[in-house]
C-alpha cells in the first residue's frame, strides 16, 4: 500500500473521529437538556416570553442515553488517537524514504 493512501486513510479516519465526537457531545448536551423536570421546561419557556398553557415540544427524534453517549464519546476519542498514531507513522516512513533517496 502506497504511503499516500495510509496517509490519507489516516486523515479521513480523523476526520469520522471529530465529526463523531462532535455528535456525541451534541447527544450528551440532549441528555442533560432532557433530564431536566417538565416544571424546569416550562418555567424556563416562560420567561422567554411564552404562554403558560403553551405545550413544551418533545425533541424530535429519540435521544441516546447519557451513558451510551459518553461511552461513544470515549470510543470516538480512541478512533482519533489511532488516526492521529497512523499519521505519524506514515509521515515518518515517509521521511525515512526521503532520507534514503536523497
Amino acid at each position: 500500500m502506497p504511503i499516500g493512501d495510509v496517509l490519507n486513510n489516516g486523515i479521513d479516519g480523523y476526520n469520522r473521529a471529530a465529526q463523531g465526537i462532535a455528535q456525541a457531545s451534541a447527544d450528551i448536551n440532549r441528555a442533560a437538556i432532557d433530564q431536566q423536570s417538565d416544571s424546569e421546561r416550562a418555567s424556563g419557556r416562560q420567561l422567554q416570553g411564552a404562554s403558560a398553557g403553551e405545550a413544551v415540544t418533545a425533541p424530535v427524534s429519540e435521544t441516546p442515553s447519557l451513558t451510551e453517549s459518553v461511552v461513544a464519546l470515549k470510543v470516538e476519542e480512541f478512533n482519533a488517537k489511532a488516526n492521529v498514531q497512523t499519521i505519524r507513522t506514515a509521515d515518518e516512513v515517509l521521511g525515512t524514504l526521503i532520507d534514503i533517496k536523497v
